[in-house]
């Protein structure tokens, strides 16, 4: 235990609880019940059970929820989390019954840009996370935008002739262009999305891809399993040139994504096939040992074998 506390104290409370919104005067903290507390709409970050969790949890035991989270009531009861779904699992973890909150009452607007600064400040965020969390922001300040209540901060941006998009490039430290980028990530399905999550794919093929339709890019992920590639830049803006010309088409896809390979081929022997072969008291587990060992005798002999008269 005292190597996990040292741990703990090498790591600062900011980064184990993502940051703080600042506290307006007159905010009260409260002590909730966690399962008075409801996770946000659509909430695009993930909690996981990680190590900075586990961190965090062991905090929580020895020390209690030193930031409190952000909170406002919902119509139908309870409370929805604008910031701190990370600590309600490490309150969990920890054994908690409660958590201390700050109770506010905001609109969806002001709610989803709380929500989304608040984990914007964490260290670790995933390609998806950040492009529907970017994706949010920017709807609901161009919804504040709209609107007519001159007390809304992005209203007063507008007047001074900035757009959305510009003030939240400034507010993420990203360009224009990037933040363009990773919405448009939120345009992929979802095995697609992944794989730009585990850099499997990269952000500007990514960003191509997903100005393909939705039955394109099932297509095309079809493709991707069975050629076992990632399509470069340029392979992934033909595949948008070809879309955007209503040319696109399987054929066209392996075309492009094979090069030459030869596609991995799969064989599947359904059960009735294959017991009539084996007793009926066999398992998955020795049929398939034992076909397994028939397939290495036979490519044994394959490699012993002499050729006949006959062989070209």
């Amino acid at each position: 235990m005292k190597g996990s506390a040292a741990k703990i104290q090498m790591t600062s409370l900011d980064a184990l609880f993502g940051g703080a919104v600042a506290q307006a005067a007159g905010d009260q903290i409260q002590e909730i019940p966690l399962t008075e507390l409801h996770p946000f709409k659509d909430h695009p970050f993930h909690v996981v059970d990680d190590e900075k969790m586990r961190e965090m949890s062991e905090s929580v035991v020895q020390y209690g929820v030193l930031v409190p989270g952000i909170v406002r009531p919902r119509p139908e009861g309870g409370y929805e989390i604008v910031a701190g779904h990370r600590r309600k699992r490490a309150s969990e973890l920890a054994g908690k019954e409660t958590m201390p909150v700050i109770v506010r009452e905001m609109d969806n607007d002001e709610a989803t840009i709380i929500m989304v600064d608040s984990n914007l400040q964490r260290e670790k965020i995933l390609p998806s996370e950040k492009a529907f969390a970017y994706r949010m922001k920017l709807d609901a300040m161009k919804h504040q935008g709209q609107r007519g209540d001159l007390t809304c901060v992005p209203v007063a941006h507008k007047l001074a002739g900035k757009k959305s998009r510009d003030i939240l490039a400034e507010q993420a430290g990203e360009s224009q262009d990037q933040i363009r980028r990773y919405i448009r990530l939120t345009y992929l399905i979802p095995p697609l999305l992944q794989r730009v999550d585990e850099n499997k794919l990269a952000l500007r093929p990514a960003v191509e891809l997903s100005y393909l339709t939705r039955e394109e890019q099932e297509l095309l992920w079809e493709a991707v399993s069975r050629w076992e590639v990632t399509p470069s830049l340029g392979q992934a803006q033909q595949l948008k040139e070809h879309s955007k010309n209503k040319q696109l088409n399987g054929e066209i896809m392996e075309d492009l994504l094979s090069n030459g390979k030869v596609a991995t081929v799969q064989v599947t022997l359904k059960g009735p096939r294959l017991h009539q072969f084996f007793p009926e008291d066999y398992t998955q587990q020795q049929i398939e040992d034992i076909i397994l060992s028939l397939l290495k005798n036979w490519k044994s002999q394959q490699k012993g074998a002499v050729p006949n008269d006959h062989d070209g």
